[in-house]
């Protein structure tokens, strides 16, 4: 009889032991044995930038030792939403995404927080008025960078005394920083009644789509003194075509960007573009650390803005030898 008992007893404890046992090994979601799984759903490679920003992406997440899961949606908004439902699927621990377009994203965003993924934004932001569906924003303010784009020109054009005519090459359509560096750019303008916007058209953030619109509005407006392009890529596109219709880039046509990667610095540095607004793409970093804050509970901002800087011709030249990207 006592020999039953003592085997009822060690019996019980064993399986005590083994419920204890398996609860250790299946640690919680974020606990500290249990590498961190990110989906990301980059937009593209469309430009220099974004190439540089997927790079810095994939960089730090290595270098943070999270396990990332990159997705490619080629400019197309459908494909990133698939992409974020792949990830709902797979139960990843956060899910980051620049988006293509500000609009349409409520939908598979409210998908991931019913199934308790929280999401970054990084880059471009979404226009939805519920801000629960997201834990925060972190990239450049659009908006100040077409001010500071706008306001140079100002600057530049006090001692015109003729209308200065601004053909404006923008960004992919419906896109956060096409909207907003717009926004900013006619806004600052305004200040002086002779600059004026004659023609605008999306080069949909690629050099080819700054190309093809340029030669449009070289052929269909005669007199243009000023191009404003929403990024890099598309300033040397358009670049690409006035030197093709005989004219001198930066001097017969002055041209002012954004983005300040190594090819439009290097345009700079050589007299071809004016003028370019910073927008920075090493994100990486910056991306982990508040995936890492996020899923541990604490509290981090709506919105966390990189810190940019502007580059006329003599700075760019200064800064080119020590520019990563």
């Amino acid at each position: 009889m006592f020999k039953k008992s003592l085997i009822a007893v060690m019996a019980a404890s064993a399986l005590a032991l083994t419920a204890c046992g398996g609860g250790t090994q299946a640690a919680p979601s974020g606990g500290a044995d249990k590498k961190i799984v990110m989906g990301f759903a980059q937009v593209g490679a469309e430009s220099g930038w974004r190439t540089a920003n997927t790079k810095s992406v994939q960089e730090s997440a290595k270098e943070a030792g999270i396990d990332l899961k990159f997705s490619d949606a080629q400019q197309k908004q459908e494909n990133q939403i698939k992409a974020i439902r792949s990830y709902i699927q797979q139960k990843v621990d956060v899910i980051a995404f620049s988006p293509v377009v500000e609009s349409g994203w409520d939908t598979v965003l409210k998908e991931a927080k019913d199934a308790k993924i929280p999401v970054i934004l990084t880059d471009r932001a979404v226009d939805s008025a519920d801000k629960s569906l997201y834990k925060t924003f972190l990239g450049s303010d659009f908006v100040l960078e077409g001010k500071k784009a706008g306001e140079w020109l100002v600057a530049e054009s006090k001692s015109a005394t003729d209308t200065v005519n601004i053909v404006e090459i923008q960004g992919t359509t419906g896109s956060a920083p096409a909207n907003d560096r717009k926004q900013g750019f006619e806004e600052a303008i305004k200040a002086d009644p002779k600059l004026k916007i004659i023609a605008s058209q999306s080069g949909d953030f690629t050099r080819s789509g700054g190309k093809q619109v340029m030669e449009a509005f070289l052929k269909n407006n005669a007199d243009i003194d000023v191009v404003f392009a929403h990024n890099d890529d598309e300033g040397l596109g358009a670049i690409e075509a006035i030197e093709a219709a005989g004219k001198v880039p930066g001097k017969d046509i002055k041209i002012i960007t954004i983005d300040a990667v190594k090819d439009g610095m290097t345009a700079l540095s050589a007299g071809k573009i004016n003028y370019i607004v910073e927008c920075s793409p090493l994100l990486g970093t910056q991306l982990m650390d508040l995936a890492k804050k996020v899923l541990a509970g604490e509290t981090v901002p709506e919105r966390v803005v990189t810190e940019e800087t502007t580059f006329t011709q003599e700075q760019a030249t200064k800064a080119l030898p020590t520019r990563q990207y």
